[in-house]
């Protein structure tokens, strides 16, 4: 039994926290999901993980407050205008406040999420926003999943009280989408500019993707100085025009987070490497954060995505200790992962 040679050389330079190469990278993504050197990479990424960051995971939540056709048209979200089968709809202040005090109850969240349609009513928004912090406790964060901002609206997000925002300049943007590749990269600026922190990922990746585009799109978050990486999969969604290409696999998946673990090792500003849909492969292949979901999700044709794709708090957790972490980052503490207070709870 041997292992090519060019692995064990990338993962003797990992192991002194010095990341590969762009090309490199390639060649980790190139190799075959089933192959020995892809169970050793994703091993090696694993114990790199822990022990840059002390084996502690990082718990989010995300609450979807609206549904509605939305014009980005991607190919791959069940929201897109002339594909989407759900209602327009949108959960009322109260609701939504009722979700974050049960997301947050527990206080081991680190951040909650909200989700807009790519075009929202901002000064509504913001009023959300405004009111959702005053409600949650003082260390959990508060982070917007969003449509393209413009000069000034990461300053206003930034005054309410927003501390980050999930934002991607996705795989074949302009192409699988009809959003402007320009003004997300614009966007990503905007977000970093304000002093938010860039919650990035390598989404959403489908068979068709080679190794150079995945590669491309990772080094984008890494340019950028993302405070948390990571990598999706493009969940099948009937109805979508992209549903016909299936979906990979969990480990291939696992594969993805692995080259982007060992790709992060130089950026500093990357605090933590996430895995969605939350699988402990990807757990057990560098990744150490996941997020639990509610309310409207793109890869859910549901209304209500709990119950449905989005995985509770409750499953969170115990996923996150069955892949063996000791303990979660709550603001600047660490709570030990089998102790949080209330953390059988199902609740959000």
């Amino acid at each position: 039994m041997s292992i090519a040679p060019f692995v064990l050389r990338i993962l003797e330079k990992a192991s002194e926290n010095c990341p590969p190469t762009r090309q490199e990278c390639c060649q980790l993504l190139a190799l075959p999901e089933k192959s020995l050197e892809s169970g050793v990479l994703t091993a090696a990424a694993d114990h790199f993980s822990r022990r840059r960051f002390a084996n502690n995971a990082v718990l989010l939540g995300q609450i979807g407050i609206e549904t509605a056709p939305c014009p980005g048209r991607c190919k791959f979200c069940a929201f897109g205008d002339g594909h989407t089968r759900l209602e327009k709809g949108q959960l009322s202040l109260e609701q939504i406040l009722e979700r974050a005090c049960a997301f947050s109850e527990q206080e081991d969240l680190y951040a909650l999420f909200l989700m807009t349609m790519h075009t929202v009513d901002f000064p509504r928004f913001l009023s959300v926003i405004s009111a959702v912090r005053r409600v949650l406790p003082l260390r959990t964060q508060i982070v917007v999943n969003t449509g393209d901002l413009d000069g000034t609206q990461g300053d206003e997000l930034c005054s309410a009280g927003v501390n980050g925002a999930y934002h991607i300049f996705r795989l074949r943007e302009g192409i699988d989408t009809d959003l402007q590749p320009a003004q997300r990269i614009r966007t990503l600026e905007i977000i970093k500019r304000a002093g938010l922190d860039l919650y990035y990922c390598c989404e959403p990746v489908g068979s068709e993707h080679t190794p150079e585009e995945l590669v491309d799109q990772i080094y984008i978050g890494i340019d950028l100085g993302c405070f948390q990486h990571g990598a999706m999969r493009r969940v099948y969604v009937p109805g979508t025009p992209l549903s016909i290409g299936g979906q990979i696999t969990e480990r291939r998946l696992a594969q993805i987070v692995a080259v982007v673990t060992l790709a992060t090792l130089g950026c500093n500003e990357t605090k933590n490497i996430a895995v969605h849909e939350p699988n402990l492969l990807g757990l057990c292949a560098g990744a150490n954060a996941i997020y639990a979901e509610s309310g409207a999700n793109p890869r859910d044709a549901a209304q209500d995505t709990r119950g449905h794709r989005g995985l509770d708090l409750g499953d969170c957790r115990e996923m996150l200790r069955e892949a063996g972490f000791a303990g979660l980052l709550y603001g600047e503490q660490v709570l030990p992962l089998g102790q949080a207070s209330g953390n059988s709870s199902n609740s959000q």
